[in-house]
């Protein structure tokens, strides 16, 4: 039986169970891993974060009890010291991605990057583009194929695009307008933004990425910094891991903590087959924010578990504008390298 078929028979969505069942379950929880890791702060005498310890049994729970209906994880609400904890009941199909996620990301091997220099990443993009000009309102799906040059340290400003234009495809239930085939098969190269205002805790370069905790619980509480709890928050810290995943590259340590407490943001689930923008199938881990009609999706090999691209899928027509299952956004990250320096823009 291979990993997809094993997958198949989790239940992606399970009912939420209620806090007398979830309390009972935790507590299971807590004394299997007291009996089978004994190093875990008794045998050594050291004490450990009860956070930690929490999240990591959560997130163990999830992987290694198939007759539980769905993984038990105990997160710190809120991202904030002091935040009392909070147990979600996860699927255990999402937690096994992203587990194994994390184990491919621990034994892959690395980029060593140096101050000065700049990551390179090759990708093809799929994006919507609306348009309302002389009244005439247009919607199209642009393709690109891009390669971006991103400074190792310091902001995106530095950086430089360069992309060519595939054939686009139509928004569905729209045609593709004239002026989008214009440039098809052009390239051009320009940089990679004229500014660069994120803030502290939400930049993305190899520099600032690297001093991120690779301990899953911290990291944790950092895709969750200024965003307090509830569906709009946890969608939030979803987008928050994207971008640490889309032309950004962290070390195999933050990569796999990332996974991990991916693996704990409530209403995560799983998508049996997804389709990136190079036509890679792979298995995907998705959430649906309130709001938006479609969901947002992490897709992985199936076979490695490595991460190759996003989209976005219609969940609800009324609210995307489109049909349900419709694809709107797509990437699929290449080629990951480095170089001395970016080429010139003219």
């Amino acid at each position: 039986m291979n990993e997809m078929t094993e997958l198949e028979r989790f239940r992606s969505d399970v009912p939420e169970l209620d806090l007398t069942d979830v309390r009972a379950e935790e507590h299971r929880l807590l004394s299997a891993m007291r009996d089978v890791a004994p190093e875990h702060g008794r045998s050594t005498g050291r004490r450990v974060s009860r956070r930690g310890v929490r999240l990591r049994i959560g997130l163990a729970a999830g992987l290694g009890v198939a007759a539980a209906a769905a993984g038990v994880i105990v997160v710190n609400a809120g991202g904030e010291p002091g935040s009392p904890p909070v147990v979600h009941t996860m699927p255990v199909a999402s937690v096994q991605v992203l587990k194994r996620a994390a184990d491919h990301a621990a034994r892959s091997s690395e980029l060593h990057p140096r101050p000065g220099q700049f990551l390179v990443f090759d990708s093809r993009t799929m994006d919507t583009v609306e348009s309302n000009s002389g009244g005439r309102q247009e919607r199209y799906l642009d393709r690109q194929e891009r390669k971006i040059w991103l400074p190792v340290d310091g902001d995106a400003t530095h950086g430089v695009l360069q992309s060519r234009t595939l054939e686009p495809k139509p928004y569905p239930g729209w045609p593709v307008p004239a002026e989008a085939r214009q440039n098809v098969g052009r390239s051009s190269r320009s940089k990679a933004a004229d500014f660069d205002d994120r803030a502290e805790h939400l930049r993305n370069d190899y520099a600032y990425l690297s001093r991120l905790p690779a301990d899953p619980a911290k990291m944790y509480d950092h895709l969750y910094i200024g965003l307090g709890t509830g569906p709009a928050a946890d969608a939030t810290a979803w987008q928050n891991v994207g971008g640490m995943l889309t032309e950004a590259y962290m070390p195999r340590a933050q990569r796999a903590a990332l996974f991990r407490a991916a693996a704990s943001i409530h209403g995560v689930t799983t998508v049996g087959r997804a389709v990136d923008a190079a036509g890679r199938t792979g298995v995907a881990v998705t959430l649906d924010p309130p709001g938006s009609g479609s969901r947002e999706e992490y897709i992985f090999d199936d076979e490695t578990y490595e991460f190759l691209g996003h989209r976005s899928v219609v969940t609800k027509a009324q609210e995307a504008g489109a049909p349900v299952g419709s694809v709107l956004t797509n990437s699929a990250q290449l080629k990951v390298s480095i170089a001395d320096k970016p080429p010139t823009v003219n």
